[in-house]
């Protein structure tokens, strides 16, 4: 049976009630995934998020020698020599980002050559900082465009004493610069070109994840890291739940006046992207202002619920959602344009979503095209609980980081109609 072609929500007449347990964070899954990969040993997962992204990075490394077992659906349990050998196929990565990034890092460690590939959306995601920041540490890496596929040519041994990144286009490239570090021969220096970093706060998960299977890390300075050559232990790993996730829930709510709980604590979660729940908050008066920088991937969603606001609200330091899964500020500026014209403007890489509450309880009849991005179509259907007719293409897009979105809709008594 093949996939919905669109899907559209209609709005309830209540408010959303109910209690939602948010997947785990794909974010921590993925670097706990690696992590564990690195260790000599079993380590238990708990808490994880299953999904396409995760799927993608499990099977490259049991391509890669390493045993992931599943025993349940929140559960990895990963026994690893340490090593990574060799892959007998090149590694398809989807369009995972933090896959194919962490991955291109971590296999300069091979004994071999390794390819990484993706889908057709990630052949076109930037990596060529990455990829010269390990070329300087004496890594041969190729990559004729400089998005994947990658190659990498392992010697077996990482000699580098240093690598330098500029980190302002994503955190990512500084994560996986330094979850290799701990793999070295001696002790690495990780220091970026610049002070700027695309959500600094994911370096911190990454440092933290680092440290809980053993990794000596110090900051030298505020730009400089200092790892030393520990290498990883298995160990057990508890994952909270994923904040980005949990911004659509939050956003539901206060659209719809509910009340949805989480079954945690809002200051529990350690992720960047809870910072937005502050600004969801103040719906219907969101401040004018609300800088993007550090909580990217939660944008999306501040910018629907702002859609609705008493008052307009400009989005800054939105650079880094241009290469996304695709360029998401321009993607939302469709979309809210396709509910209603006028709707946002573009001012270089600000989008101002012009504030219109009276869209509330009209219809709007469009199409919203998700380019294949999971965090559009998770965005736009909240604008589909204050305004019918939106209908959302490839709704089975939400199988990145979130599969069970639909049906959690439904779970709340939102009635979800497929197309």
């Amino acid at each position: 049976m093949s996939a919905p072609a669109t899907v559209t929500v209609v709005p309830p007449a209540r408010a959303l009630q109910g209690r939602v347990a948010p997947p785990g964070s794909k974010s921590i899954t993925n670097r706990a995934l690696l992590l564990a990969a690195l260790a000599k040993g079993t380590s238990r997962l708990s808490g994880a998020l299953k999904s396409d992204d995760t799927r993608h990075m499990s099977n490259a490394l049991r391509l890669m020698g390493v045993t992931v077992d599943e025993p349940d659906a929140t559960t990895f349990v990963v026994t690893s020599s340490g090593r990574l050998q060799a892959p007998a196929e090149p590694l398809f990565l989807g369009n995972a980002g933090t896959a194919v990034r962490f991955l291109t890092a971590a296999v300069s460690t091979v004994a071999g050559e390794v390819l990484l590939d993706g889908d057709h959306y990630m052949q076109k995601r930037p990596i060529g900082p990455l990829l010269e920041a390990l070329r300087a540490g004496g890594v041969q890496v190729s990559s004729a465009t400089g998005c994947p596929p990658v190659r990498v040519n392992g010697s077996g041994t990482l000699t580098a004493r240093r690598f330098e990144i500029d980190g302002g286009l994503s955190s990512q490239y500084v994560s996986a610069l330094l979850m290799l570090a701990a793999c070295g021969d001696a002790p690495i220096d990780v220091a970026l070109t610049g002070k700027d970093i695309g959500a600094r706060g994911y370096v911190d998960l990454t440092l933290a994840g680092m440290r809980a299977f053993g990794a000596q890390v110090e900051m030298l300075d505020e730009v400089t890291w200092r790892v030393q050559p520990t290498g990883y232990v298995a160990t057990d790993y508890l994952i909270e739940p994923d904040a980005s996730a949990a911004t659509y829930l939050w956003g539901a709510e206060v659209l719809t006046g509910g009340s949805i709980d989480l079954g945690v604590a809002n200051a529990a979660f350690t992720q960047p992207d809870a910072r937005a729940q502050q600004f969801i908050a103040q719906f219907p008066h969101m401040q004018g202002e609300i800088d993007g920088s550090q909580m990217q991937d939660a944008i999306p969603t501040l910018a629907v619920v702002a859609a609705f606001n008493q008052t307009p609200v400009r989005f800054t330091q939105l650079a880094n959602l241009r290469v996304k899964e695709c360029d998401r500020v321009q993607a939302l500026y469709d979309g809210l344009n396709a509910i209603r014209p006028g709707l946002a403007t573009v001012e270089g890489d600000d989008l101002i979503v012009h504030a219109a509450p009276a869209l509330a309880g009209t219809t709007a009849s469009c199409s919203i095209d998700t380019h294949s991005d999971h965090r559009m179509a998770m965005c736009f259907a909240l604008a589909g609980l204050k305004v019918a007719g939106i209908a959302i293409q490839d709704p089975a897009c939400v199988g990145k980081t979130y599969p069970e979105y639909w049906n959690m809709l439904g779970g709340l008594g939102v009635e979800v109609v497929y197309g």
